[in-house]
């Protein structure tokens, strides 16, 4: 079992950054990929960018590739993982969620879910 917590949302204005952060806790937490994926009011959920258990290995969206940054902190109880994305733009706004499981583009890979931050990027 994982349990995931979220932090970091808010209101931004554009050009400014946001750096998202994904508590983790649980037995096999440090076995796990984590991804973040967002969806904006009315759509779908989307991929952000994922990173695998042990950290080597990263990928981005198109739509934040360049300007984000994903990494994880595995400490002996509790794990954090960072989103950063820098110059938002009004269509980052979005809830943002950290997701735990095989790492992929396909929020269906993924078996544990945060509750979401809202980030509001306003113009």
């Amino acid at each position: 079992q994982v349990r995931l917590v979220e932090s970091g949302g808010g209101l931004v204005h554009t050009g400014e950054s946001v750096r998202l952060s994904c508590y983790a806790s649980g037995p096999t937490f440090s076995r796990q990929g984590v991804g973040w994926f967002r969806q904006s009011s009315g759509g779908q959920r989307e991929f952000v960018a994922s990173i695998n258990f042990r950290g080597g290995y990263t990928d981005y969206s198109d739509f934040v590739k360049g300007r984000s940054a994903i990494s994880r902190d595995d400490g002996e109880k509790m794990a954090t993982v960072s989103l950063q994305i820098d110059s938002l733009k009004p269509e980052d706004t979005a809830v943002y969620y950290c997701a735990a499981g095989v790492v992929g583009h396909d929020p269906r890979e993924y078996y544990w879910w945060g509750q979401g931050t809202q980030v509001t990027v306003s113009s």
